[in-house]
């Protein structure tokens, strides 16, 4: 999926031209540079089979199979994720309260078994967990929630139901501001499918807590947090045929304000906004 993306504020601009894409190129080359998968997260069937690819940026796939639940665990479900890095894949990138970014990648779900996944910012306390933009392929249902993430629902705003197998656009655009009560970090939702493109409003963040600032800080994602992606698939007990798939695609991170000031555009944020081709 071709996603070209560029907006001011809250408000969607045209397309400026192939040019951009090289922009984005360079922009990002020096900081995110890989992306490092750790599976068993949860591993309530210890004895399935998972199989990865890290091609990041191109493609980032996990693959769960067996989940029959003949494993040692609670029998619920397995669960993986990948985390962005800075230093070649040596370790995943630490990110601060004041990093501003943009992250978007192409998701698709599918395999038998009923699952879950989607990008992850995750806090310094729950750093392989929380913090998801969760796509549920058994119910549909579209929602960010835990960690620090306002929570927001493309399902209950927009009635927009994720389908197993297909293909949609995810993103979030993270903006530090001054990291105070009143004005405190801010975080924009992105979804696109097949029906068409779909932004959160500004979500502002409360504060942290106050006793744990220093060392975490306040008013936004907090010092010490992760960024990537996550998937979680439920085990079928007794059926060695149960499996489950994503695939990361097509990831773009973008880096701010260093982006905004190579491009010398002052407030303009770059967002790339897709289009099917």
């Amino acid at each position: 999926m071709l996603r070209e993306r560029f907006r001011l504020g809250s408000m969607a601009l045209p397309t400026i031209g192939v040019c951009l894409a090289g922009f984005v190129a360079s922009a990002s080359a020096g900081f995110i540079d890989s992306a490092i998968i750790t599976t068993g997260v949860f591993n309530d069937d210890s004895d399935s089979v998972v199989t990865t690819v890290n091609l990041y940026p191109a493609l980032i796939s996990i693959n769960d199979s067996m989940l029959d639940g003949d494993g040692v665990g609670s029998e619920f479900a397995n669960r993986h994720n990948f985390r962005l890095s800075s230093n070649g894949g040596i370790s995943s990138h630490v990110f601060s309260n004041d990093t501003g970014f943009e992250f978007y990648s192409d998701v698709t779900i599918t395999g038998t078994a009923n699952s879950e996944g989607g990008l992850n910012l995750s806090p310094w306390w729950s750093q392989e967990v929380d913090g998801v933009f969760m796509l549920n392929a058994g119910s549909g249902e579209v929602a960010v929630f835990g960690g620090r993430l306002p929570f927001y629902s493309f399902t209950g705003e927009f009635g927009i139901n994720y389908t197993k197998g297909s293909t949609v656009s995810v993103g979030m655009i993270y903006e530090p501001n001054s990291l105070s009560e009143s004005d405190p970090a801010t975080i924009q939702y992105t979804y696109e499918d097949d029906m068409g493109s779909f932004m959160s409003a500004l979500l502002s963040f409360d504060e942290g807590n106050p006793g744990e600032d220093p060392p975490y800080g306040l008013w936004g994602m907090l010092n010490d947090a992760r960024l990537g992606g996550y998937f979680q698939a439920q085990i079928d007990v007794g059926n060695p045929d149960n499996f489950g798939e994503i695939q990361f695609t097509d990831m773009s991170f973008i880096p701010e304000p260093a982006a905004v000031a190579l491009l010398g555009l002052g407030g303009m944020v770059l967002l790339r906004r897709s289009r099917r081709q």
